[in-house]
């Protein structure tokens, strides 16, 4: 932000001296709220054939004042129509007809599969849950001519209902899927204001928001936000209830394991299978209180003291003959 103010600082150093309103222009323009994308985000006039081709469009179709493509501002795709408040509510209706045959003209792409006609030009992220509206139409009115924009706007949506009413939800959403968003705002209140302010009216709800929310869906996305909450809460729960199992299941398992008699380990499972009862034939155990180390060392303390008492009497009845042999 610093850097941006030395630079529009700059800038106005540059023109110092200029005329009042070049000044004034300058000042207004640095003033302005933050728009969307670069200058290659927009192109004018551009057709949108319902017939035809792209080059070569037939009748039928729409001519849009500005397309705006700005992923990275969070819109992808945005039709937009200016009106200076000359036309009537019905010959805004019939271009918005327009627009919705050209959204809905399907062709074949260059990999020989059916597409919506825009989407061979532009990119948008595919829908949710089948939910695929048509890109959104915005419709800047600029009050010039006689026409109130606010009653136009209200016959507007009467007329054009078919297009953009979606269908109701029991979460308090609705679903677009086939549905062309329509937005309205001012020419004054977008300048004021930017996208960012909360200007803009989506035909079908009661309040203003700014323009990605307007040209958005953000009671599905808190909906879908809720179920994938809910969703890694049950995750997250069975998993727990598994581990409970599992480790009830353990407890049980373990509850009968021997403990050895010397060191108070508890049994391997080795060791403890080798002391389970076998057949009749089975050689018997000889140390089943001890755990296999206890009884290693067991053996061999065994066979010590074996050793030590054949040792012993061979000694004393050596030395019994040999003090014989001396008297």
């Amino acid at each position: 932000m610093e850097g941006d103010a030395v630079s529009v600082s700059r800038v106005l150093t540059q023109i110092e001296g200029e005329p009042a309103d070049v000044l004034a222009a300058a000042q207004a323009a640095v003033a302005a709220p933050a728009g969307l994308g670069t200058i290659a985000s927009y192109a004018t006039e551009v057709a949108l054939p319902a017939t035809g081709t792209w080059s070569n469009p037939g009748k039928g179709g729409a001519q849009a004042d500005i397309v705006i493509a700005a992923p990275e501002d969070g819109v992808p795709l945005l039709f937009v129509e200016i009106d200076n408040c000359y036309e009537s509510p019905q010959v805004l209706a019939a271009k918005i007809d327009k627009y919705m045959r050209f959204c809905q003209r399907k062709v074949k792409d260059v990999d020989g599969k059916e597409r919506p006609m825009w989407r061979t030009r532009w990119w948008v992220p595919d829908g949710r849950r089948h939910d695929q509206p048509h890109p959104p139409l915005l419709l800047v009115f600029n009050r010039v001519g006689p026409r109130n924009p606010n009653t136009v706007i209200a016959q507007l949506a009467e007329l054009t209902r078919r297009h953009w009413q979606g269908e109701a939800y029991g979460d308090g959403f609705h679903m677009y899927d086939g549905k062309l968003p329509i937005v309205v705002t001012g020419m004054k209140q977008l300048q004021e204001h930017g996208p960012a302010g909360a200007v803009f009216r989506r035909f079908g709800r009661p309040q203003n928001q700014t323009l990605l929310e307007a040209i958005g869906n953000p009671r599905r996305e808190a909906h879908d936000a809720r179920q994938q909450a809910e969703s890694a809460a049950r995750e997250r729960e069975y998993k727990e209830q598994l581990r409970r199992v599992a480790e009830q299941r353990r407890a049980e398992r373990e509850a009968p394991r021997p403990v050895c008699a010397g060191c108070g380990s508890r049994f391997t499972d080795a060791r403890w299978k080798a002391i389970a009862p076998a057949g009749w034939d089975a050689p018997r155990e000889t140390h089943p209180h001890l755990c296999g180390d206890c009884k290693q060392r067991a053996l061999t303390a065994e066979r010590q003291a074996e050793h030590q008492e054949q040792t012993v009497p061979e000694q004393k009845a050596g030395g019994t003959w040999l003090s014989r042999f001396r008297s």
